[in-house]
Order: C-alpha cells, then structure tokens, then sequence
C-alpha cells in the first residue's frame, strides 16, 4: 500500500469519529490566527472600483471577510468616512466558520463615491437607518424610501407603481412577451404572432432595511387572449433608504419549444401619467460619452414665428415654459397645428449602430431623429414637474435592445424596456447542423475527433438556459438637466462598486488563500505579472474587436483561434464558445483578486453572469448541468457538473452578496443526483464497470470534475448555513476518497448521492485524468485542507498534488506503476507548487518552477499581438497566432498559485 494513504483500519476507526474536531490544519492555522490576533475592532479599509466621477448617492452592497473566530455571527456594524464620520449601514452574514463565527458579511449603504472617498468597516453599534418602510397585506407590499413610495402587487399581472410626493409617477408595471411562430416563412407564407403577460404567481420580501429591501416575484408569461403559460421568470427588486430609485434583476428560463416558439420581444412596461401641455413634455435618450438626444413631444424651436428665447431655452432645458397666454400671439394661436410627436424609439440590433425614431402616432410614418454607435441605455419621459426615467444595463452589449415611448401625447405615456428588441430579427435558439448522419456513439465519436463537437440528438437543445438582465427606474421630480441624466447613465452602465482592498483580502487567505498580491521588486516576479497584464489586456480587446457581445454571448470568450482565417473558431463545433472551460472564470476572478483592477472586476462579472445561466440548463431533464464548450453555448452533448460548478460563482457572491447568484449556487446543491441518470462518461464502452451503480442511489463520480463540482456546492451551502447534514455528506465524501486504493489516483468511484460516501473502489490501477484538477478541483481542496482538520484526506490529496508531474520512477515507486503520458503539466505546476509550500520542501518548490517555464501543455515562450488590417481582414484587429484560451487560464492559474505558494524559490531570469 503506498505510503501516504491510511491503513483500513485507520480508514474504519477515523470514520466512526464523524464528528471529528474542525479546527484549522497546522499549515494554516499560524496564519490565520496571526490575521485574529490583530486589534479586536480593527477597521477594514474599503475602496471604490467605479463611482468616483458620478455624483449619485447610490444604492451599494458588498461582502467582507473575516477570520475564524473573530466574531460572533449576528454582530453589528459600523461604517465610517475618512473623517470618522458614521455612515447608515445595513449588515447581515453569508458565511460562517465550522465553529459558527462569522466568515463572510454583507453590507448594505447610500454613498456618493465622489463624497466619500475613503471608507472603512468595523464592528460595533453604527448610526440608525431612516426613511424606509415596508409595509404588507393580503394583496400587496409597499416600500417608502422616504422619496418614492412603490406598490408591488402579489398577484395578478401589474407588479410595480411608483409614486413620488403624492404623484404617481409609474403605474401598472408588467412584464411583456411577444412570439412568433416561424422565421423561415416563404413570402407567400403567415406569420401567427401571439402576446404574452408575466403572471405573479409568488412575492417574497426577502430583506426589510433598514437600508436595503429587497423583494422577490416569481411567474410565468401568460397568454394575453389564450390559456399558454410559459417562460418562467423571476425578478428581484432592490429599494434603498432615502433613493430615487428601483433596481430590477430580471431572468428568464427558457422551457418552450425552440422549433416553433421564437420570441420576438422580451422586456419590462410601465405606464407614465402625463398632464402637463404637450410643449413640456420632455424625451431623452442617451447616446454615447455622455451624449443626450432631448426633444419635446410638441417643439418649440425653428418655428416660422419665433416664440422668443424665454420659451425656448426653457424647453430645451427642460424646464416650465410661460404660461401659453404669454406666448406671443402668433404662436399660441396655431399651438395645434405643430405636431406633437408621441412615440419615440431607440433601438440597437447591433454593438456598433442604434437608431432613434419618432412618429406623431400610430398609422404615421416613423422619421429617423437620431443615429449613433453605443447608446447608453437610458432613457426619460415626463415634465417639470416630474418624470420617470429608465433604462438597461449593459445595453449594446447584450443587443437587440430598445427602449421604446409610447402616447407621450396622452394622458397615459407607455414606456417599455425591451431586453430583446421587437424590431430586431426573432429570437432563434434552434441547433445550427442536423446532426449530419451521427446517429450511434461510434459515428458521433467520428465526429468529436473532426470538430471537437460532442454531439447526440436531444442534446443540443437550449430547454432551460437562462439569461439575467439588469434594469433601472428613477421616479424623478422633474425633468433632469443633461448632467444629471448623464450621471444617471454612467451609474446604470457602471454601477459602484465597492470593496476589500487586495492586501486585506490576502490577509484573509480568501479563497483558498493561494494568490498573493504584485511584487514587481523581483525581476523574474514582474516578468510573470508583465505577461499577467498582457494577456488580460489582450482578451480584453478581443471581447471588443471580435464583437463578443449579443443577449446570448456577452461575458463569454471564444475557446480556439484560427490563424488561417485570423478568427476565432466561432463555427467549429467544440471550439467556439468557451463555456468556463479549463477555469476561465477563475483565472480572471484571482487576476482581480490580486490586483483590484476595476476592468478585470468587469470582465469577470459579465462571465459569471453569463456562465452561470447560459450555459447551465436551470430546468428540464439536464439541470442542473452545463453544457460543454461549442458553436451555441448549449449545443454540445456533454452535460457536466465541471460547467455548472459553485467553484467559478463563489467569487462574485461573496464579494458582492448578489441573490441570484446565491440562487445558482443553492441550485447546485443537489446536482449530484443528476449523475443518477446523466454520466459524463456514458458514451465510454459499454463493458466499464464504473458506469453504473448496483443501488438506486449510486452513480459513478470523478474524483476529479465530477466530485471537485459537488464539493464546491456542499462546501458553499454548508458554510452559508451550517446546515448539518451537507456538512456530513462533504465530509463523508471526503474521508471515503481519502480511503481509495490510491486515494485521488483511483480515479473514480461510486457515490452514494444520499449519504456522500464512496464505495471503497476495488480497482488498484493509479489512475489520473489531465482533466481531473482543471476545473477548480485545486482550488476547492486548498479551501478544505484549510478549513477541516481530515489528515487522510490531505495526505491524499498532498499526494496527488507531489505525484502528478513526478517522474515515472517516483510515480511507480509511491504507487506500483507510473501513471503514463500525462497532459497539461505546466497548468499541473501550481499543484507541485502547494505540495511544497504544504510540506514545506524547497526542492518540490524548485520543481515547481520548471515545470511552469518549461512543461508541456502550455506556453513555454509568449507570442506578441500582432495587428492586422484590411484588405487580409474584415476589420482591424489583433491576434496572437499560437494563443488558446485552455492554455492562456491554465497559465494565469498557475503563474498566480505558483508566485503565492512558492514565489521565494523562483529561479532569476
């Protein structure tokens, strides 16, 4: 039996003490009880990402970590400004130590960026909140931010109105669909479209202030003369004391039938009370860099008889014009002949062009007012004497989008968000291929060895992805001058956001606790962060250059690159989209974690937000499982838990404290089960004694994607609850690996879903897959050899780590046999990394670093971006010829853990 596994007996003895103590192992325990020895109320400095320039008292929340054992769960905070100035705070926790202290907090305030630069976080009692109330009955919530007074209705099909200072400002506010049947009807052909109403079917108020109150409505898209209900949906609203305004998270799941339901229009309506005279009447829209389209519904200006500057500066502004009996004579008596113009349009089909439109009414012909290349997404309807105004985040981003007015020369104006634009082409998420004769595994797997795509009819169908998008309204009390609606605009687009500096988030070994912040004082460290910075910047502008964007694809990257078409292998089966593969998202979550860089902070959260719900089937036989890298982000085959795993969500969760990613990652929770009737390995040979299991309730699961996926999930929900029996189930699973053959190097096992345990495995040939530690395995076992004190399974997992990349003489000599021909060795270089820094073993360190210059299955040498131009492409763009984004987060993962853990070895180049 090799050396570092457990006797039989050890194995039996430790798993009759299942309550074994859980204090930190020795190799952390130092470190953090240095961080808990510090000052008991120490502030924790705080800084801003975004907001500086904004002006706007704006709605925050972020998370903040703590040390094992520092305080207790339900302590209370104070929040204070440079000059020592206490700060409304709300706080609450969201994860906890294994000995019930408090391990992550969140928190929640109103603060202009600009006024408050310098902000820090401690514990004790802080000021008292006012200015929001909620009140509840059978049919309704009411919230009073002490600005706006907003009426959420628990049934029926008008959500949300909005009122301020006794006007009613927003009024029957509803979700709306619009569908189509058909997108490939000949010209002598129909078209049936049908109208769609989100239905409430349940409202929970899930936070009460005093800061921040959150709601939650969830329902369906119900038939507006039919009885179809479909496409589920569930939107979050977030209140602030003493604000103006109302966030909406809204998502949608798709469950229709992608042959025949193409939507044609998704978005969010409301209607806008208007009384004032046709002439102060105001619509805005904004543009690009702070650009402002603003016109009233009845114009004043370039009249054939001049009203005079006092009216019209007062209209351009915005602003009450005279009385119309102060008019002069020859224009208040034709008033009625200058069109009012009462629909407006803006709409953006693409990254790089929008529109705006205007028509006097229905049944008239629409003139172009306005083009441009990015709008902004927000736009304003109302008077002096109040308005609403409202908008998309990341508007041509995510497009087809539009914003549309309508009625505006009623006393009821219409406004409508639409998240996918009704004047864009229908939505069209069918599978791109007919499967092209690949009806058995042996033809498919003919195929997977052409064009890396997995495919099986069934499979590639977008049956329960999800999209979440971010919206806001502002109940204003009259129509904003163009710096404040610019203001607005730059909060909506960029929201502030606050956060922990990277040297107190080092401190606290979040996370794993193996990245460091920069040291460029050594040259061989700063040659690795150079190249850090190179790549980010490069994928950066690739997101830009190639037009990355679009409702389906904003926040993902392209997998493999073409250098003979000089694209991207957009349309090559397993190689397009990338889908989180070989920890994408957690390359870039680490780089900001070190760095604090407001632009990878970005870029990060647009990717969990995307692959969080595009590319997870949320409903349906495959959730809740990912879909594997390919041309659609849900067309492959390979439904796997290594895709939807808590790992890549943690991050912006905890330091956020967003709920719908708190509810992706509950989601996964149960996931496991799913291996029941899903196995990743189902198109192995038939004859593989793993495949199944011999009891209802076992499947066979990786020691590696599988398991990595569910130890994330039942880590993340065991610490933000303490729920006692995941806890066990982690644990049992833990211990039981531990106990294989050859522990990690068994390979795989069956799992008892229920209980967590494995059954020990009788196959004693080491096994190791160049897949198994690529998908956040390294970092989740850093967090639970951190967190539980389980000798077996760090020893196990130790091995692993010391083993992988060893010669195979080592390899034969600790486990019988070597391990063979392995892949992607230097992404391997930053487990030899934490095997050394573990044990403290200056020549596993040394071996570390040549494995990370020098390894296969990576970048031994980095290519500079090129630019090229017309007439060789289309557009002009960058390329670096040899880049793989497998090998790019593989390096950046590495490069990181391996400058943390085993930094003071690197060799001087």
């Amino acid at each position: 039996m090799p050396h570092f596994l457990l006797s039989r007996r050890a194995f039996v003895r430790t798993s009759l003490l299942a309550g074994a103590s859980f204090s930190l192992v020795p190799a952390w325990a130092d470190y953090l009880a240095d961080n808990s020895a510090a000052a008991p109320n120490e502030p924790v400095p705080l800084r801003w990402l975004f907001g500086a320039a904004s002006g706007q008292a704006t709605g925050v929340t972020w998370g903040v970590p703590w040390p094992k054992g520092k305080h207790k769960r339900n302590i209370a905070f104070t929040l204070r400004t440079q000059q020592g100035e206490a700060v409304p705070v709300q706080s609450w926790p969201l994860a906890f130590w294994p000995d019930g202290s408090l391990k992550w907090s969140a928190h929640a305030a109103v603060l202009d960026p600009a006024r408050t630069p310098g902000l820090s976080l401690r514990a004790g009692k802080g000021t008292n909140a006012s200015g929001i109330r909620v009140a509840e009955s059978a049919t309704a919530v009411t919230i009073d931010t002490g600005k706006i007074q907003c009426q959420l209705s628990k049934q029926g099909t008008s959500f949300l109105t909005i009122s301020r200072g006794g006007q009613a400002l927003a009024t029957n506010g509803q979700l709306v669909l619009l569908t189509q049947d058909s997108v490939d009807t000949e010209p002598a052909g129909t078209v049936r479209t049908q109208e769609f109403t989100g239905e409430i079917s349940g409202l929970t108020v899930e936070q009460t202030g005093p800061v921040r109150v959150v709601v939650k409505l969830e329902g369906q898209h119900r038939q507006t003369a039919g009885t179809r209900a479909w496409l589920p949906f569930v939107l979050r609203l977030y209140f602030y004391a003493g604000s103006e305004a109302v966030r909406i998270m809204h998502t949608i799941t798709y469950d229709g039938d992608e042959s025949r339901d193409f939507i044609k229009g998704v978005g969010v309506r409301c209607t806008v009370p208007l009384s004032a005279p046709l002439h102060d009447r105001h619509v805005r829209f904004m543009g690009e860099e702070r650009g402002v389209f603003a016109e009233a519904v009845r114009g004043l200006t370039g009249l054939r008889r001049d009203p005079g500057p006092a009216i019209t500066d007062a209209q351009v502004a915005g602003q009450a014009t005279p009385d119309s009996k102060e008019f002069p004579a020859a224009v208040a008596r034709n008033l009625e002949y200058i069109p009012a113009f009462g629909d407006y349009t803006l709409v953006q089909p693409s990254a790089d062009s929008f529109t705006v439109r205007k028509r006097t009414r229905p049944g008239f012909s629409w003139l172009t007012a306005a083009t441009g290349r990015r709008a902004a997404g927000l736009a304003y309807v109302g008077s002096p004497t109040g308005g609403l105004a409202f908008g998309i985040r990341n508007f041509w981003q995510s497009h087809p989008a539009q914003l549309d007015i309508r009625n505006a020369a009623t006393a009821q104006a219409n406004v409508t968000m639409w998240l996918w634009a009704p004047d864009a082409p229908p939505m069209d998420l069918r599978f791109y291929h007919d499967g092209m004769g690949q009806d058995t595994f042996a033809k498919q797997r003919e195929g997977l060895d052409i064009t890396y795509e997995d495919y099986e009819p069934g499979f590639g169908t977008p049956k329960g992805v999800a999209r979440t998008s971010e919206l806001m309204l502002w109940a204003l009390p009259a129509t904003p001058a163009a710096t404040e609606l610019a203001a607005l605009a730059e909060t909506l687009q960029a929201p502030p956001v606050l956060a922990c500096t990277p040297a107190y988030l080092q401190a606290q070994a979040v996370f794993g606790g193996n990245w460091s912040v920069p040291d460029p004082a050594v040259p061989a460290k700063a040659a690795i962060e150079n190249q850090l910075g190179k790549y980010f910047d490069f994928y950066k502008k690739q997101v830009d250059q190639r037009s990355w964007y679009g409702f389906w694809n904003y926040g993902d990257v392209m997998h493999s690159y073409d250098e003979s078409r000089h694209v991207w292998k957009y349309d090559i089966g397993g190689f397009a989209w990338d889908n989180s593969e070989l920890s994408t998202d957690m390359w870039l979550w680490y780089y900001f974690l070190r760095t604090g860089r407001a632009d990878v902070f970005r870029m990060a959260e647009a990717m969990t937000r995307h692959t969080g719900e595009v590319d997870v089937h949320h409903l349906g036989p495959f959730a809740p499982l990912g879909s594997r890298h390919n041309v659609l982000h849900w067309g492959d085959s390979a439904k796997q838990l290594r895709i939807s795993t808590a790992a890549n969500r943690r991050f912006y969760y905890y330091l956020t404290a967003d709920e719908r990613v708190g509810d992706l990652l509950r989601e996964q929770v149960p996931a496991a089960k799913v291996l029941l009737a899903i196995q990743p390995g189902r198109k192995l040979p038939q004859d593989d004694p793993r495949k199944s299991g011999t009891t209802p309730t076992e499947a066979y699961c990786s020691f590696g994607t599988d398991w990595g996926a569910i130890a994330a999930a039942w880590l993340t929900e065991w610490e933000r609850t303490g729920n006692p029996e995941i806890k066990q189930k982690l644990l049992n699973s833990m211990r039981t690996l531990a106990a294989q053959p050859h522990g990690f190097f068994t390979g795989s096992a069956l799992l008892d879903v229920e209980t967590g345990k494995f059954r020990l495995s009788t196959d004693t040939k080491p096994y190791a897959q160049h897949l198994n530690a690529v998908f956040g395995l390294p970092e989740i076992c850093a967090e639970l050899v951190a967190l539980v004190d389980m000798p077996e399974f760090r020893q196990a997992w130790l091995a692993y780590c010391e083993l992988y990349n060893a010669s195979e003489a080592e390899q034969a000599a600790r486990l019988g046999e070597s391990l063979g021909k392995l892949n992607l060795r230097q992404g391997h270089s930053r487990l030899t990394a934490y095997a050394a820094q573990q044990k403290k073993d200056k020549i596993l360190a040394q071996r570390a670093w040549q494995e990370f210059y020098h390894a296969s299955g990576g970048f031994t040498s980095h290519q500079p971006a090129r630019q090229l131009q017309g007439p060789q492409v289309l557009n002009s763009v960058e390329e670096i010829p040899d880049v793989s984004t497998n090998a790019v987060a593989q390096w950046g993962l590495a490069a990181i853990q391996c400058l943390a853990l085993v930094g003071e070895a690197i060799p001087a180049k």
